[in-house]
């Protein structure tokens, strides 16, 4: 397995912000003594371990299957929009999910998930956090392998990037908004103005723009906010000779 291969998994699952959320529903009265699997459909964002972030009601049937059995599968599908989606990439992640009270995720899942501050307060919300074990990653027909946690992220975040990483956003939102369009018109050919960035981690920026979610890659990987305000320097100003 190479690092480009690790890579690729890494930037499918950024670049999306819904996955499919598979759990054990847990046996009830009168079913036989089995549990069944259960998919659906949940909004995500991801750590900078690439851990998933998930926000979800107490009622909900996968809260309910994680408080009996907290391992959980998470699919990521980089399909659409293919002719043939199953010549294209797709990532299961899977892991154990514990309910956490982390500020600094509720902070990403928010940035990533705007519209959700709505009912995030709300007594029956709870954030959880994925601890990723294993991956199995399909490519396309006969790309096919399994990912251990180590190689999906062999070198673990940078503290001082994810200490900063709030501050960094909030600047160039509020300080330099026209960048962050410049980034999404010039770099990635997205219409529209009001982009904002939501992230900032090793290897790239996370915008968004109402329902629409982007990922542009950093010119080099940074480590912490000196790093990470030369490279944002260097994608405006390469945005602005396109």
């Amino acid at each position: 397995m190479t690092e480009d291969t690790s890579h690729s998994v890494r930037d499918l699952v950024r670049r999306l912000d819904k996955a499919a959320l598979a759990t054990a529903l847990p046996q009830e009265n009168g079913q036989e003594n089995v549990s069944w699997p259960y998919a659906s459909l949940v909004l995500v964002a991801v750590d900078h371990d690439l851990s998933p972030i998930l926000l979800m009601s107490d009622l909900a049937e996968h809260s309910k299957a994680i408080r009996a059995d907290n391992r959980v599968s998470l699919l990521f599908d980089g399909t659409a929009g293919l002719d043939q989606p199953l010549t294209g990439p797709r990532v299961t992640l899977m892991g154990r999910a514990e309910q956490t009270g982390d500020e600094r995720l509720k902070i990403r899942f928010l940035a990533r998930h705007p519209d959700a501050a709505m009912y995030a307060s709300f007594g029956d919300f709870r954030f959880y956090r994925v601890a990723l074990e294993r991956a199995h990653l399909v490519g396309g027909f006969g790309k096919i392998r399994w990912l251990t946690a180590v190689e999906l992220l062999p070198s673990p975040p940078a503290p001082a990037l994810v200490k900063s990483e709030h501050d960094i956003v909030a600047h160039m939102n509020d300080d330099h908004a026209d960048a962050v369009d410049l980034y999404a018109a010039k770099l990635l050919g997205l219409s529209g103005d009001g982009w904002r960035m939501t992230g900032i981690d090793g290897e790239g920026i996370d915008l968004r723009r109402r329902g629409v979610v982007a990922r542009l890659a950093l010119p080099t990987a940074v480590t912490g906010p000196e790093e990470a305000r030369k490279a944002l320097i260097a994608l405006v100003a390469k945005a602005r000779s396109a």
